[in-house]
């Protein structure tokens, strides 16, 4: 394709933002847009539509992108690249919940050109998304070159997930369908393959003979804040344990792809979800634990009964022969003690009784990667030490620059219709089947949800998790 055609196909296009002015788009979405103008990833003419209730005139929704911009923006926010950037922005106020303002709507794409490739971005709350859905359907998306980007949770259980499923397949092409996971996006989900396949130290050992146990963590300093509304009706389980978590821990599981192009790296995910050995009420003691942040029923449109879980640990096995009875422990929660994400590869003892080696991936705040080895304490005795080798990404400034935050990478990638970096609906269909399942086995059993203390490491009862095979939670390790 010649600089002319290119050029062609990209006239027209834009994304059009619905919850145009909420936390997300501030936060995240425009940030990531700016940052891609200024790197001169974006088509010359490509606008970008901002959808919300609010009655903000143009001058008003610019000046407060404006504020979020300074704040957020990895690179540096200068005055005159956001008046160009600005050029690519409108706002339209809008009800999208009321199917009478579609018609004019559509008007306006057309009065501004918008009339090539155009993303749908839903960040709105999920009850949103079937009205919007059925609303864009009178435009009828399969001939428009339309896609559409979904916010997690894909639905609240099974069953929702389908019909939002079919919803989705009736007015888009299945193709043009993102199933977005920012977590899918941050650089050291995807520097895990490049670990594990492109290192011989670490891929010949990355199986059950030599790896006693894996860990995967997910905390947050925050509670709800102003989601009580949405948090109240999903809990930990559906919010992070579905999809984030489940999609590292096939990241760290899988088998070595055929090659790295999305639908090869998919197939071998998929084999993974539908490897995990299904949690049954007889083992829940030993498989799953459900907590709750003390103080999270006085938080703002939170039920003051509320059973819903702030806090989520789990036992889970994978039933293949690489993995055959090596325990996943995953556990994630909110107002904990520390806001970080990592995978912690625990290896087997060797019979001389030293420190186990353990291998730790940083993802989040820092990115990095840390090795735990032994050796000879210096000196006459034959004595043996345990010390680490590490390198911390994100510590490095250039690395921090030219680090693209994750929604940069994932908005890029459904401009140019890679599909590698989103979750697939067979996917999002598997885990579902195992969370459903594995919640009927708790509320089976028990159904209780132990209360924890903010600024803490969840509720005690997850210790048990580890006993059978006599393990203990491995403590994160910070840069020093």
């Amino acid at each position: 394709m010649n600089g002319q055609q290119q050029a062609d196909r990209n006239k027209g296009n834009g994304i059009v933002i619905f919850g145009g002015t909420g936390d997300l788009a501030y936060r995240k979405l425009f940030p990531a847009l700016y940052n891609l103008h200024v790197l001169g990833e974006l088509p010359a003419d490509y606008r970008i539509i901002g959808i919300g209730r609010r009655s903000y005139t143009q001058e008003e929704y610019l000046a407060i992108i404006r504020d979020w911009l300074q704040k957020y923006s990895r690179i540096k926010y200068l005055e005159e690249r956001f008046c160009d950037f600005a050029r690519r922005i409108s706002y339209y106020p809008m009800d999208f919940t009321n199917a009478g303002e579609y018609s004019a709507l559509l008007g306006y794409f057309t009065e501004i050109g918008l009339n090539g490739e155009i993303i749908f971005y839903y960040a709105v709350a999920p009850q949103y998304f079937l009205p919007i859905t059925q609303n864009l359907k009178a435009r009828d998306c399969r001939l428009n070159r339309c896609k559409v980007v979904v916010e997690k949770p894909f639905g609240k259980d099974l069953s929702s997930a389908h019909e939002l499923s079919e919803q989705l397949r009736e007015s888009f092409l299945p193709k043009h369908i993102y199933y977005i996971d920012h977590y899918l996006g941050k650089e050291m989900i995807l520097n895990i393959m490049t670990i594990r396949f492109f290192n011989s130290i670490f891929k010949g050992v990355w199986n059950r003979e030599f790896i006693d146990f894996v860990q995967i963590n997910a905390f947050e300093t925050v509670g709800v804040e102003s989601r009580g509304g949405y948090y109240d009706e999903s809990g930990a389980l559906r919010d992070m344990m579905q999809n984030h978590l489940f999609q590292i821990l096939s990241i760290v599981a899988m088998e070595e792809p055929a090659n790295m192009e999305s639908e090869a790296i998919k197939k071998a995910q998929q084999r993974i979800f539908e490897d995990l050995k299904p949690i049954v009420p007889a083992e829940i003691e030993q498989s799953m634990i459900l907590g709750q942040y003390e103080g999270y029923r006085s938080e703002e449109k939170v039920r003051p009964d509320s059973q819903t879980e702030t806090y989520a640990a789990m036992r889970i096995f994978i039933e293949n022969e690489r993995w055959r009875d090596v325990p996943f422990y995953i556990r994630t929660g909110k107002k904990l003690f520390s806001r970080e994400s990592e995978v912690i590869i625990q290896f087997k003892a060797t019979p001389k009784a030293a420190e186990r080696n353990v291998l730790i991936i940083k993802i989040q705040p820092d990115e990095g990667i840390y090795l735990k080895f032994n050796i000879k304490k210096p000196g006459l005795e034959k004595e043996v030490q345990t010390v680490k080798m590490d390198f911390c990404q994100s510590c490095i400034l250039e690395n921090r620059i030219n680090t693209p935050e994750a929604y940069e990478r994932l908005l890029k990638a459904c401009m140019n219709s890679d599909k590698s970096l989103f979750s697939q609906w067979n996917q999002i269909e598997t885990c579902w089947k195992f969370i459903d399942q594995a919640i009927d086995s708790y509320r089976q059993h028990s159904g209780r949800v132990y209360p924890y203390a903010p600024g803490t490491a969840g509720p005690k009862e997850a210790d048990r998790l580890l006993l059978r095979e006599n393990h203990s939670w491995i403590a994160a390790e910070t840069w020093e």
